[in-house]
């Protein structure tokens, strides 16, 4: 039997990117084989992709790819932050987000099944092969894509990938830099204040009436009078609808201005139609329960 070296797996490491236990393994089983080793790495993709896809993976970043008028939005997980700074994982992360662009796929299991440019394996084949390569469990959590006949879409992606933003805006003046310009400062403001909805005629009704509820109760508990109450409402479901409505926020940018307003100035200044018909925004990992490590019980946990 060879006898596998510290070099030979650090060698071998630095090759595949894969786990050093892992590259020890292989050696072993290749007899100190370095080709074969890599074939095996590769061979067992699958396999090791699946002894990962317990961890918990809500690090990674959000990529966006686009043209002129379409765009898309891809929320790529692994278990580290320090993946996420690794150059093929957003290499990756991109892939996905052009096949979502270029392919059109109904949904994430759809996505898995179509050809990753380059490499002659599927979505999902690659997402193993990156696992296996990476050493860290991965996901294609979702995406979104948005696409105008008549205008532009524009993106945004703030802290390294922390935030993605894409914005459609349709217009018949969609050739003025003007649209290009104040759709992207719209995908700013999207990341920035973070909108629940794009119109109050989005909210669902029980949301609503959810609202008003706390509302209600809270006025009365207060000691107002009834006769005025239905007034507080009022005004405090526009404030709420002000706060959650991305037509009704206060723009980031220029805060003597709501979103509706500088959609409907640009109109004006360019002379033609201009409508902010849809937005997406991702946030890495929310909803995602992450683990929380006790830091101070695994240093003790070292000392015994």
């Amino acid at each position: 039997m060879a006898t596998i070296t510290a070099k030979m797996v650090g060698e071998l490491r630095a090759k595949t990117g894969a786990g050093m236990m892992d590259c020890k393994k292989a050696l072993t089983e290749s007899e100190g084989d370095v080709e074969q080793a890599i074939d095996l790495l590769r061979k067992k993709g699958l396999s090791a992709a699946a002894k990962k896809s317990g961890r918990i993976a809500a690090e990674g970043m959000i990529a966006a790819v686009g043209n002129d008028n379409s765009g898309s939005l891809v929320e790529v997980n692994s278990e580290t932050d320090f993946v996420a700074k690794n150059d093929a994982f957003q290499s990756f992360a991109k892939g996905v987000a052009e096949v979502v662009l270029n392919q059109k796929p109904a949904d994430v299991d759809a996505l898995k099944g179509l050809d990753f440019p380059s490499s002659g394996r599927s979505v999902g084949d690659e997402l193993n092969h990156q696992i296996s390569t990476i050493g860290e469990n991965m996901n294609i959590r979702r995406f979104a894509r948005l696409e105008s006949n008549s205008g532009t879409t524009a993106s945004y992606i703030h802290g390294a990938g922390k935030i993605g933003v894409l914005v459609q805006l349709d217009s018949d003046k969609a050739d003025n830099p003007k649209v290009a310009e104040t759709a992207r400062m719209l995908a700013m403001h999207v990341a920035a204040a973070s909108p629940q909805y794009l119109c109050r005629n989005d909210v669902p009704a029980d949301i609503v009436d959810r609202e008003k509820g706390i509302m209600r109760a809270k006025a009365i508990e207060s000691g107002k009078p009834e006769n005025i109450v239905d007034k507080i409402i009022e005004g405090q479901i526009n404030k709420f609808f002000g706060e959650s409505c991305l037509l009704e926020q206060v723009y980031v940018i220029d805060t003597d201005h709501k979103i509706g307003k500088v959609v409907e100035a640009l109109a004006k200044e360019i002379g033609g139609q201009v409508t902010l018909v849809a937005y997406s925004r991702f946030q890495l990992g929310e909803g995602i329960e992450k683990k929380e490590d006790d830091f101070a019980a695994e240093v003790a946990s070292m000392t015994k």
